[in-house]
């Protein structure tokens, strides 16, 4: 589904990765592991469309996208939940929830069905759904940018980093959460990134290792 050929991209002309190649199917399982700086985010933001390709390509279901608009992607039903979570901290955890499906200009009917779905899969946000993002804690965030990124990923979800800086029990929530995803949208590809590939062992399918921005041979 998702498919990276030969892929470069620099950063203020800084060499960042180079000449990647990786794929992910559909409802594939797919973690790229590597250490920090090694072109993990990089990765996923080029297949967001919020870095410039240099060389290479993009394809999402066979479709080059490499020029394709950042805005326009999550219309191909790919979500993203950064490291850094990136929400809006004046809102409620709901209002973040929605509002990629608001961008989008989803029917009301259709939004709130996406939203129950993603309630009934990860029920702790419904608890925390009225409050501020701001008063979240750090594994409460990586939740809630989970849940946003369902709104709109309907065929893939990139992850970047979900585990970095949660204590052992959030870890473990979040890791029955993916497993629960699976289980329930066995459909949505999932390509996650990790520094530590023993968090990833009973997640994923496949593993790429990355590093100085090259995928390391099998």
């Amino acid at each position: 589904m998702l498919e990276l050929h030969d892929l470069s991209v620099d950063i203020a002309g800084v060499p960042v990765l180079r000449r990647v190649h990786l794929n992910v199917p559909p409802g594939g399982r797919v973690a790229l592991i590597g250490r920090n700086g090694a072109g993990k985010t990089t990765t996923l933001r080029a297949l967001m469309g919020l870095l410039p390709v240099r060389e290479g390509r993009i394809t999402i279901d066979g479709r080059d996208a490499t020029a394709l608009p950042a805005h326009h992607r999550p219309r191909l039903g790919i979500g993203y939940a950064p490291e850094e979570r990136r929400l809006f901290g004046s809102f409620s955890v709901r209002e973040n929830m929605l509002l990629p499906a608001q961008v989008l200009k989803l029917p009301a009917a259709e939004i709130a069905r996406r939203l129950d779905a993603v309630f009934t899969l990860l029920p702790e946000l419904q608890d925390l759904a009225p409050r501020r993002a701001a008063g979240l804690s750090g594994g409460q965030g990586k939740m809630v940018a989970l849940g946003r990124a369902l709104m709109v990923g309907t065929r893939a979800v990139l992850l970047d980093e979900p585990f970095q800086g949660l204590a052992p029990a959030l870890a473990q929530r979040y890791a029955e959460a993916l497993a629960r995803l699976h289980q329930a949208l066995p459909e949505v590809a999932i390509l996650i990134t990790e520094s530590n590939p023993e968090l990833l062992r009973s997640l994923v399918e496949r593993s790429f290792a990355i590093e100085r921005g090259e995928i390391l041979p099998a």
